[in-house]
């Protein structure tokens, strides 16, 4: 089966955006930075943005330039 971090590469590949937050709702992780840490040294080119929630908290976007493949 696919563990966190293979759900996480594939919703990024997906085109979708990753915080902290929807990583701990979605796929029950806790360490997101890690696994996104795990996956850039794989060779990934994931990338990071800053994130005003409604609420005004700062928070981590992950997300992945669109590729034609």
């Amino acid at each position: 089966g696919l563990n966190q971090e293979d759900l996480i590469l594939v919703a990024l590949k997906n085109g979708e955006s990753i915080t902290p937050i929807s990583a701990l709702e979605h796929f029950g992780c806790l360490r997101l930075s890690a696994r996104i840490w795990s996956l850039r040294n794989q060779g990934y080119p994931i990338r990071k943005r800053a994130l005003t929630t409604p609420q005004g908290k700062v928070v981590a976007q992950y997300y992945m330039e669109k590729t034609d493949d």
